[in-house]
């Protein structure tokens, strides 16, 4: 008769994998914290705070998610189970990449001023006139906060300047009118020289407001521009971008 040795596994070799497991299942449910965090508000399924404490709280569980995955690493290694040490490599890649996002939003929150209006003309803003209404019904005012929000523009968006353009007023306001649309904002009112829209945010789906205004000079048009939110202290940068950015394309389409 012949008995069959077989090698006993180590001890608590299971819990690798329970670890790994779970910490799968917690990165899964960090992912649809904060990923749905923004579509949920915008939805009007859940108000504001809610949203921000379902993204905050998606973070505090993606740092569990890699505490559980470290500790799941430590039992792989002395249990010497390759598999659920992978799955917890795995789950450590996928909350770093998760915790990247929510960590950079921060990081510029820090280096920019807690303002939200922006415009290339501090000392006469393009004013909203179509917009008013809705701005009025908002929690941000509709004239602009003045000269203490135009120095601390000036110190953190020095670039932020009038366009001058050697073009007629005609062909600048179509361009500028293609440009807003390409974009995807809703155009409130367009006159011969002014073009009000409202600029939506993806994720959150923020309102942010913008005025063009076009103003003849000896050399061709001065686009001024202003850009707006319509709720929160600071914009993060938001607006300061949209005005470089539509800017830089006007000046692009009219070459």
């Amino acid at each position: 008769m012949v008995t069959r040795l077989t090698k006993a596994a180590p001890q608590g070799s299971h819990w690798p994998s329970v670890l790994a497991g779970l910490a799968m299942l917690m990165i899964a449910a960090a992912a649809l914290m904060m990923a749905g965090a923004g579509p949920a508000y915008r939805g009007e399924l859940i108000s504001l705070s809610e949203a921000f404490s379902l993204l905050r709280n998606g973070v505090y569980v993606a740092g569990g998610a890699i505490a559980m995955s470290i500790v799941a690493l430590l039992f792989s290694m002395l249990t010497r189970r390759s598999k659920p040490a992978l799955m917890a490599t795995l789950v450590i890649i996928a909350a770093a990449a998760l915790l990247y996002v929510p960590w950079q939003h921060w990081q510029r929150a820090q280096q920019v001023p807690a303002i939200h209006d922006i415009t290339t003309d501090t000392q006469n803003p393009p004013a909203f006139e179509a917009l008013a209404a809705a701005r009025e019904a908002a929690p941000n005012a509709v004239d602009y906060p003045g000269e203490a929000t135009a120095q601390q523009q000036q110190g953190a968006y020095p670039y932020i300047k009038p366009l001058i353009l050697d073009e007629a007023p005609q062909m600048v306001l179509a361009a500028a009118q293609a440009e807003a649309e390409e974009a995807g904002w809703r155009i409130a009112r367009i006159t011969d020289t002014h073009i009000e829209a409202t600029a939506t945010t993806r994720w959150f789906g923020f309102e942010d407001d913008v005025v063009i205004r076009l103003t003849e000079i000896e050399n061709g048009v001065q686009v001024d521009m202003r850009s707006a939110s319509r709720l929160g202290a600071s914009d993060v940068g938001t607006n300061a971008a949209r005005i470089k950015q539509f800017l830089t394309a006007l000046e692009a389409r009219l070459k």
